[in-house]
């Protein structure tokens, strides 16, 4: 269940950075759509359950990896570092809780 709300706070952090750009607003609509879009495509195609490209087990952590520390460092661009790390640091602790109790990645 924490996962899920995490992947959610992800697409919210990709949302906010985008909609906080210092630009013009059709940038900064097209970003805070196109950023949550880009990574729930990639969490879809890669990471789900019900993943179109099934990964070894590795590969599929990396990638979960890459999208937190994106959503991570999108939050810390957009002027908020500690909650951005507090995102990257609850995945990872819940990851490794996951896998510690014998979770499939």
């Amino acid at each position: 269940m924490l996962i899920f709300l995490l992947e959610l706070a992800l697409l919210a952090a990709a949302g906010f950075w985008g909609f906080t750009l210092d630009a013009g607003w059709p940038v900064r609509l097209l970003a805070g759509l196109v950023a949550p879009l880009a990574l729930a495509v990639t969490w879809g195609v890669f990471c789900s359950p019900r993943a179109a490209v099934p990964l070894p087990a590795p590969a599929k952590l990396g990638i979960q990896a890459a999208c937190f520390l994106t959503g991570g460092l999108l939050l810390a661009v957009a002027g908020h570092p500690v909650p951005g790390a507090v995102l990257v640091l609850l995945w990872a602790v819940d990851k490794a809780l996951l896998t510690h109790a014998g979770a499939p990645v």
